[in-house]
């Protein structure tokens, strides 16, 4: 995720970083112009039609459907960022979580070993849920299709489950043992459950995007509308109407690649969640507890 400073608007201006939606679509944007410039001298130069040619009714329908395309890119943002902020939340909870736990063993624990086993579960289980969340086995669990280009596609090994597992197990040993009670037993099989629901959570927001038939309405919307505009255009704006065109394309196109990237919150982006980082606080946190 990347750091700055939301009031510094020169470096905003000015500054094009790798993920910006210019670098993207450029190459995109240059084709564009080209077509533009191609339909302004086809019907300028080459048919010669006049500002009374019905050709020039065409913005009217612009005009009509613009309103609908920014409804359905407001959605879209909106959507996409409520998945993303979700997933801050999830991440968020799994740091306190750690720390709740970590402390509560750290009171109810005696015995050096068993501290320094959950020391390093506890921090273990964000590095795994972090390789889980960006694994495309992950991403593509609910998939009826197979798979091939995926190397050793096995979806019965749950990484995160393991991890709990060990640490629900040995819990129950310190039970049977008599060195926790029942009240401590139960709040402590809470605090460990809660781990599972997070990561169900996080699973949830990965391997369930947008329907299809949605991204896809948008996307073939916004080609059709762009494509459509310098038809009318021209007559109105001449040859200015090239740059024009290229701008309206490089607003609506970069809503739905922003869109595309922040609705799974968790690969590799600079727009994603600092996972990592996320997992070195935990780690940190929890050693700081138990020494």
């Amino acid at each position: 995720m990347i750091s700055y400073n939301p009031k510094d608007w020169l470096r905003f201006i000015f500054e094009f970083h790798k993920s910006d939606t210019v670098r993207k679509l450029f190459p995109i944007i240059i084709v564009l112009s080209l077509y533009s410039y191609g339909v302004a001298v086809f019907e300028m130069e080459y048919l010669q039609l006049s500002e009374n040619s019905q050709v020039k009714n065409i913005p009217v329908m612009h005009s009509l459907l613009g309103f609908a395309i920014s409804m359905l890119l407001v959605f879209r943002t909106n959507t996409a960022y409520d998945r993303w902020w979700e997933g801050r939340k999830l991440w968020g909870g799994l740091v306190n979580n750690s720390r709740n736990l970590s402390l509560k063993l750290n009171l109810i624990l005696q015995s050096e070993s068993d501290k320094e086993l959950f020391k390093q579960l506890i921090p273990q289980f964000a590095v795994v849920l972090k390789a889980h969340l960006q694994s495309d086995i992950t991403r593509l669990e609910l998939d009826n299709l197979p798979h091939p280009e995926i190397k050793n596609f096995d979806t019965s090994k749950h990484l995160p489950s393991q991890v709990v597992n060990m640490m629900m197990k040995r819990v129950n040993e310190l039970y049977k043992e008599g060195k926790i009670t029942n009240e401590q037993l139960l709040i402590l099989n809470n605090e460990l459950t809660s781990f599972l629901d997070i990561c169900g959570a996080c699973e949830r927001i990965k391997n369930t995007p947008i329907p299809y038939s949605y991204s896809a309405f948008i996307k073939k919307f916004i080609f059709l509308y762009v494509m459509t505009l310098p038809f009318g255009f021209v007559f109105n704006l001449g040859y200015i109407m090239i740059p024009v065109v290229a701008f309206i394309f490089y607003v609506l196109a970069s809503l739905e690649i922003i869109a595309e990237e922040i609705e799974d919150p968790f690969g590799k982006d600079d727009n994603d969640l600092p996972m990592e980082r996320l997992a070195v606080t935990i780690k940190k946190n929890v050693e700081e507890i138990f020494n």
